[in-house]
């Protein structure tokens, strides 16, 4: 089975909603009622997608956002795992001397 990394939410809200609507970046801005420059960061994946954005999108568009949220999360998962190995964490045992 192959485990393909998780999309980050910006690149399906470009190429699924807004070019699949027709828009640009400042048509979309504006339908959200947000800058230009914060629909561009998400749509380059220079930004996470934060709650509020996602619930703009379902008003305008009928995009769940929960589905986009959990795009999100997936997304941040993925990138943490990706840097595991760098952390150096070891797992906690209770000290029977503590008890």
């Amino acid at each position: 089975m192959v485990i393909r990394k998780p999309v980050h939410p910006g690149d399906f809200i470009r190429t699924e909603i807004i070019e699949a609507h027709g828009l640009s970046v400042t048509a979309a801005a504006k339908v959200l009622g947000v800058s230009r420059p914060a629909v561009s960061n998400l749509l380059n994946q220079n930004a996470d997608l934060s709650g509020e954005m996602a619930l703009r999108i379902e008003k305008a568009f009928g995009v769940n956002m929960d589905t986009l949220m959990r795009m999100q999360a997936a997304y941040d998962i993925a990138e943490a795992r990706k840097g595991a190995g760098k952390i150096r964490i070891r797992r906690y045992q209770r000290d029977s001397a503590q008890a």
